[in-house]
């Protein structure tokens, strides 16, 4: 891959920070007696997933204001993560409850994030002039304005300033429909944000919530929903997505499609046929996604996301911590996994 010369400018993301409590060694919650715990989220991990392939990233979101908050934002700070920022307020920090499956046995979540800290975030508290200052990216996903009417309306805030900047806006839909209990309607909210994005990571499923269609989930089919897609946001000018077979929890295909307004890409699929944490493989991919946009073509950049998708399934926890040589080995098709000397 040849790498385009690109401005040192920052990546801004935007979303809840949760705490992750999981029991080791694949047991259920009924047999555990201690649980490991992990910091995440799905923009943070994101950003986390850049800092540590050397880009400079800001977090924004707020936390809580207890010991809690400080082991939050110590790991932020361990990730290269800004944090000017990131505010401490008077609610808890929003928790997770994973148990992880294993062959046949699905992953089970559950969370508790309904009063958190960032559920009670409001516009007020960001000076967007401030963060957006000479940034190249803002990213959120389609998790953070189901959380509350205040997530929404700061983020609302965030991406109309970026527009009038110029910035690039990438949007992972997600959509997570147990969200949405503060009373707006998700597509409108949706329909709201994306319209004022540029780079859509998502697929048929997300095309089909957003736009109340039924494409079909094969290549014409994603295809002709990129094209809707893009034909009533205007500003979206490309369609990133991860393709997933999944033959169990334990063993996983991957691989990564785009239409780029133009032309149809497609990556090969690499298979994982022993997955250590399914967690953040999705954030992994739009990290590679941001991180391919600023450094290589199109087609790079799906490679090169898709392979730092392919990595986070080998390692524990909600960050992908595998540097930029790592992901271009593998795009590049060394997935022997030899020992390095």
């Amino acid at each position: 891959m040849q790498e385009k010369a690109s401005e040192t400018k920052k990546i801004i993301t935007f979303g809840e920070v949760l705490m992750r409590l999981s029991p080791s060694d694949n047991r259920k919650l009924l047999q555990a007696t201690q649980m490991d715990f992990f910091f995440g989220g799905t923009e943070m991990n994101v950003g986390a997933s850049l800092a540590n392939m050397g880009v400079e990233v800001q977090h924004v979101t707020n936390i809580s204001n207890d010991i809690v908050g400080d082991a939050a934002l110590a790991t932020l700070r361990k990730y290269g993560i800004g944090v000017s920022a990131v505010k401490k307020v008077n609610f808890p920090l929003g928790l997770y409850f994973l148990e992880v499956g294993s062959s046949l046995r699905s992953s089970q979540v559950s969370y508790n994030r309904l009063h958190s800290s960032f559920a009670n975030i409001s516009p007020e508290q960001v000076d967007w002039q401030k963060v957006l200052f000479d940034a190249e990216f803002l990213h959120w996903s389609g998790i953070s304005p189901g959380v509350s009417e205040g997530a929404y309306q700061t983020l609302k805030a965030g991406l109309e300033l970026a527009q009038k900047r110029g910035i690039t806006v990438t949007v992972d839909l997600a959509y997570r429909s147990n969200l949405w209990n503060y009373g707006r309607s998700s597509r409108e909210v949706l329909e709201d944000l994306v319209s004022l994005s540029t780079i859509f990571i998502g697929g048929v499923n997300e095309i089909n919530e957003l736009l109340d269609a039924n494409f079909s989930s094969d290549k014409e089919g994603f295809i002709a929903g990129s094209r809707a897609l893009m034909e009533k946001f205007p500003k979206i000018k490309k369609v990133f997505d991860k393709v997933r077979t999944s033959v169990n929890a334990s063993w996983q295909k991957i691989y990564g499609q785009c239409w780029n307004g133009e032309k149809y890409l497609k990556t090969t699929e690499l298979e994982i046929t022993n997955v250590i944490d399914r967690i953040g493989t999705g954030d992994a991919f739009a990290a590679g996604v941001i991180y391919g946009l600023k450094h290589f073509s199109d087609e790079e950049a799906l490679n090169f996301a898709n392979a730092a998708c392919a990595l986070k399934h080998t390692h524990m926890g909600d960050v992908n911590l595998v540097g930029v040589e790592e992901v271009l080995e593998v795009a590049k098709g060394k997935t022997d996994g030899r020992i390095k000397r």
